[in-house]
């Protein structure tokens, strides 16, 4: 199906910048997201110079934080940011009244259902004339912060049992899965919780942060402790706390220098490779299959830019408001990318499946890494993809992606045992191999990402008839034929570096 026409100026959120919108030519729902993706930048140095811990107490800074959040979920989505603030409110509940050995459990049902029941009224309200910025992104965001919190409070009881049968000589088979780091110990308040989810920081696009990380930076204890932890002592001796803070001046304008590339490479380049256009019946009947496929390739790199601008941005956003301290770096400068959600170059580069997977949306792979794959007992690869795919949404094209992801990861993970060390004894060799799979783990990502961008079962089909030469009109043979030359195609070529 195509975008309806009268969503191009259309939003669920505030009209005022209407004028702006077709003044410029871009949909108001991204005027009104860049609005206060802007505005969350400068109210973030003013937050860290003019409500920083020495100057507000951190009810303060809870408080601001979380109406500024709320307010920018108004001027975005209008009354559907009451989805978003009423599976707050519930989960907070859930956390409070819920057994803390299955809160856990209970949230991640709560959340994830209430997402997936969002995802599908989506569908229906816009019949995928989908707005780039409606209101499932925040929930997805606040999805992720809410089954993130209830694993490490459920982890933090967990430790602390460990530890009182420890000390009392009892033998006990408790595990946890999160880092004593992250574990929460103590169930937040209401000011906290609502901080924690709807911080203006971060509730719009993201990234989703841990708990106790989050506290210590409202708290001011932030950067102390990254840098207590890099010189490796914690009493106090090392130098650090009477060293002032390093400022995170330079990584904002270095992140913002990278946003505005993504935004002039969007404006020339991506607005002239349209996405649909490899479903465009006339150019998949009459372009000869090298075209089709070097417009797909190049169409599905240009698309890129957007998913770095938006990310890169609201890094930026968190580190002008002093969060996302990493520590120090090799050189002994000050690393702000705590709350980086993508690594550029390591996409652009990347010469194997899971080098790419593991560069793209980080702090997505680890949410998923810490609520599924540590945990679960068998099918850890299948189910933490199938949970991906529902997180996203319902749209069927998310699901060709996650699901053809899984027979390519399989095989790439085998390749790389079997085959990879006989191209490592000579640099030449090892050249050649890495940029034979570099192009195999590009073209790979190119057919696998496809489904997803066209949401679609039709357009997808259509796709995969005429770009990858499946001439069945069946639904499942294209779906099959498709993952078994996939995964045989990646066997041969995809190799990890």
């Amino acid at each position: 199906m195509g975008e309806r026409a009268d969503t191009a100026f259309k939003t669920t959120g505030s009209k005022w910048l209407l004028a702006v919108s077709e003044y410029l030519g871009f949909p108001l729902d991204q005027v009104n997201f860049m609005v206060c993706q802007l505005f969350a930048l400068a109210a973030a140095f003013w937050f860290r110079l003019y409500l920083s811990p020495s100057h507000a107490n951190p009810l303060v800074r809870h408080a601001v934080a979380t109406l500024l959040g709320i307010a920018f979920l108004i001027f975005c989505f209008g009354w559907y940011s009451a989805h978003i603030l009423a599976v707050v409110v519930a989960s907070y509940l859930i956390i409070n009244k819920a057994d803390i050995d299955n809160v856990h459990r209970y949230s991640m049902v709560t959340a994830m259902g209430y997402l997936t029941l969002c995802q599908v009224s989506r569908v229906f309200i816009y019949n995928y004339g989908v707005l780039s910025t409606d209101f499932s992104g925040p929930l997805m965001i606040v999805t992720q912060k809410i089954t993130t919190l209830a694993f490490q409070l459920h982890d933090g009881k967990a430790e602390e049992k460990m530890t009182t049968h420890t000390h009392t000589h009892t033998h006990t088979h408790t595990h946890t899965h999160c880092s004593p780091i992250v574990q929460a110990n103590v169930r937040p308040s209401l000011i906290e919780y609502l901080s924690y989810n709807l911080n203006f920081l971060s509730v719009l696009v993201g990234p989703c942060s841990n708990y106790k990380e989050y506290i210590d930076f409202i708290e001011g204890r932030h950067i102390s402790m990254r840098l207590r932890q890099h010189s490796g002592m914690c009493n106090g001796q090392n130098g650090y706390d009477k060293t002032p803070e390093p400022s995170p001046l330079n990584a904002v304008c270095r992140k913002l220098l990278v946003c505005s590339g993504c935004m002039l490479f969007f404006l020339t380049v991506t607005r002239s490779l349209p996405i649909k256009y490899n479903v465009d019946l006339h150019f998949v009947s009459q372009a000869p299959f090298l075209t089709r496929l070097t417009y797909a390739f190049f169409s599905i790199q240009a698309a890129r830019p957007k998913f770095y601008f938006a990310w890169t941005l609201a890094d930026a956003v968190n580190n002008a408001a002093g969060y996302g301290f990493l520590g120090m770096d090799e050189n002994g400068k000050p690393s702000w990318d705590l709350m980086c959600n993508l690594n550029i170059l390591g996409i652009e580069t990347a010469t194997s499946f899971k080098t790419f997977i593991d560069n793209w949306n980080i702090r997505t792979g680890i949410w998923l890494k810490t609520v599924c794959y540590d945990r679960a007992p068998k099918h850890r690869l299948a189910l933490t993809f199938i949970l991906s795919a529902l997180w996203h949404g319902v749209y069927p094209g998310y699901y060709f992606t996650f699901i053809t992801a899984i027979p390519i990861t399989m095989a790439a993970r085998a390749v790389r045992k079997s085959v990879r060390h006989y191209f490592l004894g000579f640099r030449g060799l090892k050249l050649g191999y890495d940029i034979l799979t570099w192009a195999a783990t590009q073209l790979a990502i190119c057919y696998t990402v496809m489904p997803f961008l066209l949401l679609a079962v039709e357009p997808t089909l259509v796709y995969y008839r005429y770009v990858i030469h499946l001439k069945s009109s069946h639904l499942l043979n294209p779906i099959h034929a498709y993952c078994f030359r996939g995964t045989a195609w990646v066997c041969v070529t995809q190799i990890s570096s």
